[in-house]
């Protein structure tokens, strides 16, 4: 299917997300979405079920991000911290069979949170090959656990601030070429290839067996051609590879520009952004158009 399908995160509208902001989902439909990327709610948050539903009599499907912290994460040296990732995971794939996602997305490895408190240490070798044979394993049970439910895994490289184990798109691909399962795939976030990679069209290409989720963002995480990056470029690759999987918008950085107001911490929106949602999408389908024909 080209163009692809294009979709927001729910976080630009509210975090968390209950049932009381179901009918965002007509908005984000009236602005040209054709998904809602739904964060994976922690329990008495949300009934999957419910919000499936009322996505679908809004004209939308859903995606998942997920949600891993240092008390669930595959790559710890805590093996109470490691059952809890694969635990995690795990409901991860009810969640999303419960409201008819197909794809779970984000750093499902673990060793998030580099950036809030957890400066990065020198690893040795020995602890570097346990820290990825951790990972594979539990991505690999985490796999077999979605096997036959249409949901599937979709690994995202992050910036070095955020993680410390997988930062790249030649990463991710040795990753999941270790993991080797038909449920583990690839997803990348053009916001933190910005930071990490060399030629983001070449990344792009060289994850084409894999990718099965891609997140565009701007460098600063503002709205589509707001900021630095080359989304023909970034488009054609998509389209060099055959890409057919959806593509989320995922801006959350607001307006407030005073001194000493983090960037990273999320916030409301203050004021109605669908207009500048609207012409993010259209941007983006734009250049996927031109790609197409290019």
């Amino acid at each position: 299917m080209w163009p692809p399908p294009i979709g927001v995160i729910s976080m630009s509208y509210a975090r968390p997300f209950t049932a009381e902001h179901f009918p965002l989902f007509a908005r984000m439909r009236a602005a040209g979405m054709d998904f809602c990327e739904l964060l994976v709610p922690e329990p008495g948050e949300l009934d999957p079920t419910a919000a499936g539903r009322a996505a679908r009599d809004a004209g939308l499907f859903l995606l998942l991000a997920a949600r891993v912290n240092v008390q669930r994460d595959l790559a710890s040296d805590d093996a109470h911290a490691r059952a809890a990732g694969v635990d995690y995971l795990r409901s991860c794939v009810e969640v999303a069979t419960a409201c008819g996602a197909a794809i779970v997305g984000g750093p499902l490895y673990g060793t998030p949170l580099v950036f809030a408190g957890r400066a990065p240490a020198p690893i040795d070798e020995p602890r570097r090959l346990d820290r990825i044979g951790r990972v594979v394993d539990g991505l690999r049970t985490a796999g077999e656990h979605a096997a036959g439910s249409g949901v599937r895994f979709a690994v995202e490289p992050l910036n070095r601030f955020e993680t410390d184990f997988c930062n790249t798109a030649r990463q991710a691909v040795e990753l999941c070429a270790a993991v080797d399962h038909s449920a583990v795939g690839i997803m990348l976030d053009s916001f933190h290839m910005n930071m990490e990679e060399d030629d983001l069209p070449a990344a792009i290409r060289l994850t084409a067996p894999h990718l099965i989720h891609f997140q565009a963002n701007e460098n600063h995480r503002g709205f589509l051609g707001t900021g630095h990056l080359d989304w023909p470029a970034i488009c054609r690759a998509l389209a060099e590879i055959g890409y057919v999987g959806a593509i989320t918008l995922e801006p959350f950085r607001r307006t407030d520009h005073r001194l000493s107001v983090p960037l990273a911490q999320w916030r409301p929106p203050d004021h109605d952004e669908d207009a500048d949602l609207a012409h993010s999408a259209a941007l983006l389908r734009g250049a996927l158009h031109a790609a197409r024909h290019a």
